[in-house]
């Protein structure tokens, strides 16, 4: 009687054929276990039969070679094709026929924990994956198998969540990036990939990562902050929310500017929020990461280049073709190269209204970007000609910071208000400065320049908004 082929086998099938031919999942570990708890030698804070509880070395260990032991037996185009429940039956099939043959009683919850983590395992991201289910969780770095940080409330601290060993770390890598077709290896050895809620990950190995694999999930948060919340929170005045709610309705063009987790993205959608009804909005984003509430919306994701380097779309292909599209406003997810010039380019030939992020420290810094970045579009033009674009096109710069304490707060609003002599002048609408122990933002007293534009747009403008 011929063998059948593995890969026709049920997932059930395969566990339980393997299961049962003698191979040892458990180990010499286990039964050493065992024979302690006999002995009365596991102690009084055992958490069940073999005082396996979560985070302890002995269950990391059982868990991890029940791991290899279904790594050896499943097919993993059988996993692919097979559903939810149907992996999950499989795998509790596994554990019913390798703990029977071991004859090592566990409590349900441990048995349930185990079933849980393998399944996390096969088609999860393993150890990560109460991290990814955390709603306080920001970013996930992982520093080698042993060195999981997170981030929460903007400060980082380390975790007792650890891989098993580099081996481990890699087939989780393996499994994000298989997903969206890309690889990592010695000749390859950094990769970017989207997890499927959004979360952006990036991937770095040896020989460049030198003490092991090395990942950052930046998490992609469910919750949608509104004006409203930024303000509850102390990020910005009511007055400043207030007219940052009527530069978007009178069709400025803004950009929100600052450091690496500032809150750029956060503030880009509440901004978004308040664009009218009836209007035709293009988002264009590295990672689509905006949410808007809105029904007439066009969202446009850049594709990086495959295993042999081709079929690369880039953010500046993408702001070209939205030219093309009839926006009414174009969003620019985060601006970092040649793209500068076509979006501000937009911005002065009737896309007004448009808003994107740039990295940054300053709001001149901002500018200064803004202008390295279009000499990064291969254009020949000389440097007063790309000031007096960005001078024309722009409205505001609105900034954000990080602050000691972890909280991100907007630090400036600053109007560009008019280019003299080749030198972009700007003015600052409101400032957070330190007053004692605490940050505060202020207005600075003085209406601004493009005032004009919101009695053009039947946008009232109450002065008082800028009163200190």
């Amino acid at each position: 009687m011929s063998t059948p082929d593995p890969a026709t086998l049920s997932l059930r099938e395969q566990l339980r054929r393997s299961a049962s031919g003698g191979s040892d999942f458990l180990g010499e570990r286990l039964r050493s276990l065992a024979v302690a708890q006999k002995d009365g030698r596991l102690g009084s804070e055992s958490a069940g039969p073999l005082g396996l509880s979560p985070g302890t070395a002995s269950y990391v260990q059982v868990r991890h070679r029940l791991h290899r032991g279904l790594l050896e037996v499943l097919n993993p185009q059988a996993v692919a094709q097979a559903g939810m429940a149907q992996i999950q039956e499989a795998i509790n099939a596994y554990l019913d026929d390798a703990l029977a043959r071991e004859t090592l009683p566990l409590s349900r919850p441990e048995r349930e924990q185990i079933s849980e983590d393998l399944l996390y395992e096969v088609i999860g991201l393993g150890p990560l994956s109460s991290l990814m289910s955390d709603p306080t969780v920001a970013d996930i770095l992982v520093n080698g198998p042993h060195q999981v940080y997170v981030e929460r409330h903007g400060l980082l601290e380390l975790t007792d969540i650890r891989f098993h060993d580099n081996e481990h770390l890699m087939l989780t890598i393996e499994r994000i990036l298989s997903r969206v077709g890309r690889r990592v290896d010695e000749s390859q050895p950094m990769a970017d990939a989207r997890l499927p809620d959004g979360s952006r990950v990036n991937v770095i190995v040896p020989p460049i990562a030198v003490h092991g694999p090395s990942m950052s999930i930046r998490r992609f948060m469910r919750e949608v902050y509104g004006m409203d919340e930024l303000v509850a929170g102390g990020s910005l005045t009511a007055r400043a929310a207030e007219f940052l709610k009527l530069a978007v309705r009178a069709r400025l063009n803004i950009i929100v500017s600052g450091g690496t987790g500032s809150g750029k993205t956060t503030m880009l959608n509440c901004l978004s929020n308040h664009i009218p009804d009836g209007e035709r909005i293009v988002t264009i984003e590295d990672t689509a990461e905006l949410r808007l509430n809105h029904r007439h919306i066009v969202t446009l994701e850049a594709r990086p280049a495959n295993a042999e380097g081709r079929g690369s779309v880039s953010i500046r292909d993408i702001v070209k073709n939205a030219l093309r599209m009839r926006p009414d406003r174009i969003i620019v997810g985060e601006v970092r190269g040649g793209e500068a010039l076509d979006m501000l380019q937009a911005m002065n030939t009737g896309h007004d209204g448009s808003l994107a992020t740039l990295h940054s420290n300053t709001p001149r810094d901002t500018l200064a970007r803004l202008e390295t970045m279009m000499l990064m579009a291969d254009v020949d033009l000389p440097q007063r000609v790309l000031r007096e674009q960005v001078g024309s096109a722009l409205h505001l710069i609105v900034h954000l910071g990080r602050m000691a304490d972890g909280s991100r707060r907007v630090t400036h609003i600053t109007e560009v208000v008019d280019v003299d002599n080749g030198t972009i002048l700007t003015q600052d609408l409101f400032l957070t400065r330190r007053e004692g122990e605490t940050q505060v933002m202020r207005g600075q007293g003085m209406l601004p320049a493009c005032a004009n534009a919101f009695h053009e747009r039947n946008v009232a403008l109450d002065p008082a908004l800028f009163m200190a």
